[in-house]
């Protein structure tokens, strides 16, 4: 049995490593396999992106070399995958390289899209790569006062994000003794300031407190970069003086070329994880149209039901366990409190007080990550 694992990420290197310990005794006879292609040498904690955006972590401390994060019997390429070809079950690499299967775990991920609004690129700060990061605490370091705008496209990954970097930029004024200086304003694409009804309902008393003005239904048409005025599809505008974005987020580019998915998202079985149409296809974290987060720990919950299920189909000829779409979200409230969201397919999450006890205790998670995704935890 050939399995093949594209993309790793989070989900892709958890399901590998997952897979080489439940078959462990198929490997050694040679009658399983487990490849892994990847884009990159190395693997990156997205989470601490935000870190980086406010200076608390170096972008450097958020990487690890992939291969010393997999067990010793998987097969690791740095060879992106181009082309799916997956009615005859193999894909074809960017050097050429063509790869057969009997199992396929496309963990590709996702990517920014700022380029869709006129002027949000070039206009905005944001922090979903390592490069943007560190712009983003540059532009914080040398902001004196002034109007803060923050708006949201959507999808995007991290649910949270955008109640989180609200908290955080109210601190880190705070702290620079410059929060008095500082309007802040936070812009929500929805008639509440979040899409998951019990977190609005959980943050907006907190916005009140802070300070914090917001507008719901905007959805960003244009940035007026010379003149700083983002615009609304809704007719309303904001002048600026500092713009922070959570832009819209799509599959990888590779999904959208081969036409797997709209805007490359596959369709993908709420239950089994399986692409829909190819029973032998399995698909994990951001690369799913689900209805659930995009986050590192739905990633992690869903690589768990793959593996085992890969693993039971191996062993017994049927999988054993389905995804009830489950995701644990922390979410930071400030420098030094937290709290978090536990929720699936059919119960919300019930917010509980911030305390600094959860803020610890996600800080400890930003070293156990690397634990984590070795499926060790």
């Amino acid at each position: 049995m050939r399995i093949l694992i594209v993309g790793g990420g989070t989900g892709g290197t958890i399901i590998a490593n997952n897979l080489a310990r439940r078959l462990a005794t198929e490997i050694r006879k040679h009658k399983a396999s487990i490849t892994m292609l990847s884009a990159s040498d190395r693997h990156m904690y997205q989470p601490g992106l935000l870190y980086v955006a406010f200076g608390q972590m170096m972008p450097d401390e958020l990487y690890r070399d992939q291969a010393s994060l997999l067990e010793t019997t998987i097969d690791f390429h740095v060879d992106p995958v181009e082309e799916f070809n997956l009615d005859d079950n193999r894909v074809k690499t960017k050097n050429g390289t063509v790869y057969n299967y009997d199992v396929l775990v496309i963990a590709t991920g996702s990517r920014i899209m700022p380029r869709k609004i006129p002027g949000l690129e070039e206009g905005s700060e944001t922090f979903y790569t390592e490069e943007s990061a560190v712009s983003m605490f540059k532009s914080l370091r040398n902001f004196e006062g002034g109007k803060v705008a923050i708006v949201v496209g959507v999808p995007h990954k991290c649910p949270i994000a955008p109640v989180e970097i609200t908290f955080a930029l109210h601190d880190y004024f705070k702290e620079r003794g410059i929060r008095d200086k500082v309007e802040i304003k936070y812009h929500y694409p929805i008639n509440r300031i979040h899409s998951i009804e019990n977190v609005a309902i959980w943050a907006k008393p907190q916005f009140d407190e802070m300070g914090i003005e917001y507008e719901t239904l905007f959805n960003v048409e244009e940035v007026d970069v010379e003149n700083k005025i983002v615009k609304s599809m809704e007719g309303s505008e904001y002048n600026y003086d500092l713009l922070i974005s959570i832009p819209e987020h799509h599959g990888e580019e590779v999904i959208e070329k081969n036409k797997l998915g709209v805007d490359g998202w596959i369709p993908t079985d709420r239950h089994q994880l399986t692409m829909e149409g190819h029973d032998n296809v399995y698909v994990v974290g951001d690369t799913t149209n689900l209805p659930v987060s995009k986050t590192g720990s739905a990633a992690h919950f869903e690589a768990e039901i793959i593996a085992e299920n890969i693993a039971s189909i191996i062993k017994i000829g049927i999988p054993v366990s389905e995804y009830d779409g489950k995701v644990y979200c922390f979410i930071e409230a400030g420098r030094d409190k937290a709290t978090y969201a536990n929720f699936n397919y059919l119960n919300p999450p019930d917010l509980k007080p911030a305390n600094k006890s959860m803020h610890w205790f996600k800080m400890s998670y930003n070293q156990m990550y690397w634990t984590s995704v070795r499926g060790l935890l």
